[in-house]
């Protein structure tokens, strides 16, 4: 189908969104982007995205603004690639933008589809898993640094022509697939981001430095039995992740020296493949922003006191990145062995 018949506007011009609206623009000469400040918009119009990384180098203009007040509407597709602390904030400017049939493609890390849906209206709204890597190092300058996959669902309807029309369109930047559990495929996403990005956020590392650490893996495993325990109490079913090739009950089940060797060592490797990645969370911090943890881990923890299951570690890991935040504590390896995370 030709994208060129439907209007389309990405939200969030960071490392994620750049990307994403550079890549589609060469398909829809309608794209816009609302970049938040005047002075990225003003760049990305006169000078472009400059996309590097994997998959080569490329530098596209764009019809920028810097509000989703200055977006020409009405628009049929929105890609949402704010954080997930100023999702609701931007899906309440964006309802007088958006018709009964448009679709808002959810962006963020964590799980923001629900209290999306409470604004927009379930049937507007699709979830989506970003399952690759990328980073920017100034605005407009993002580098692709992982490659991996767009997982998309419906939020309030069942999958059909649109859930396909968005796959098609989200293909171009990298390979797309509809679920037909993706509150399942979010958990699991989660899940991931929570250890890596929360731990990364604590350390200062990238991924393949962080992983190396022992205590990170130890630190890795725990989170995710809690999160696990939690998946079981919402009676979510957990998908694979790191691409299908993660299974969280296989990950998780016996116990004794070999399971944990196993465990170890398939965590390193994780650490490996992936070892450019830089937390999200992390880029916030130093640039002087608040972080996403309170939608990750924190998301953990809300989810486990209304269901009335414990989650003391990543209670203690929102509790650490908080003190970051408010900077009564440096970011550094040395956070790993806090007395707060001494029990894994």
């Amino acid at each position: 189908m030709d994208q060129n018949k439907f209007r389309l506007a990405v939200i969030g011009a960071g490392a994620i969104g750049g990307v994403i609206a550079s890549r589609l623009a060469s398909a829809n000469s309608d794209l816009q982007i609302a970049c938040k400040h005047a002075d990225t918009a003003s760049i990305v119009r006169e000078t472009g995205v400059r996309v590097f990384g994997l998959g080569g180098e490329s530098r596209t203009r764009l019809n920028a603004v810097a509000s989703i007040d200055d977006l020409q509407g009405p628009l049929d597709i929105v890609f949402l690639a704010t954080k997930a602390m100023d999702a609701v904030a931007a899906a309440r400017e964006l309802l007088p933008l958006l018709t009964a049939e448009s679709a808002v493609v959810s962006l963020q890390n964590g799980i923001s589809e629900d209290d999306l849906a409470s604004v927009l209206g379930p049937e507007r709204v699709v979830g989506c898993v970003v399952g690759w890597g990328a980073t920017m190092h100034a605005p407009a300058e993002l580098e692709i640094t992982s490659p991996g996959e767009f997982v998309i669902g419906e939020w309030g309807l069942a999958n059909g022509a649109r859930a396909e029309l968005l796959r098609g369109m989200l293909s171009t930047v990298v390979p797309a697939r509809v679920s037909d559990n993706i509150r399942g495929e979010l958990y699991s996403k989660l899940i991931v981001n929570s250890c890596i990005n929360s731990l990364g956020a604590l350390t200062g590392q990238r991924l393949g430095e962080l992983l190396a650490s022992k205590k990170a893996r130890d630190l890795f495993t725990g989170v995710m039995r809690e999160a696990m325990a939690v998946a079981a109490a919402l009676e979510i079913q957990v998908e694979p992740g790191g691409g299908g090739k993660l299974d969280y009950y296989k990950f998780l089940d016996d116990s004794g020296f070999l399971s944990d060797l196993r465990r170890h060592l398939l965590v390193r490797l994780v650490g490996l493949k992936y070892r450019r990645i830089k937390s999200s969370s992390l880029q916030s911090l130093q640039r002087g922003r608040p972080s996403e943890i309170g939608y990750l881990n924190g998301y953990i923890c809300r989810q486990g006191a209304e269901s009335e299951m414990p989650t003391p570690l990543n209670q203690a890991i929102v509790d650490l990145v908080a003190e970051i935040e408010a900077g009564r504590r440096p970011i550094t390896p040395d956070n790993l062995g806090d007395p707060a995370l001494a029990g894994v």
